[in-house]
């Protein structure tokens, strides 16, 4: 099934009842969930807010820059 796309030209993904997960490692301030295929992101500290949504591939860049440290600001 393919979801219905926002005027951003990500998909709509409803997340509710979704299985949120963190990082043992951290504080659980960021949280992905995975859903019809997608994964979501959003910031545990404001549940209500706004979820980043990505595809398989975007995840994939996503975590392969994250580990080549091409996020570090320090």
């Amino acid at each position: 099934m393919v979801p219905e796309l926002a005027p951003n030209g990500k998909p709509k993904v409803d997340f509710t009842g979704a299985t949120w997960q963190c990082s043992s490692q951290g504080v659980g301030d960021v949280q992905i969930a995975f859903v019809d295929g997608y994964i979501g992101m959003r910031d545990g500290r404001q549940e209500d807010g706004p979820i980043l949504v990505f595809t398989p591939g975007e995840w994939r860049a996503f975590v392969l820059g994250a580990r080549d440290g091409e996020f570090d600001l320090t």
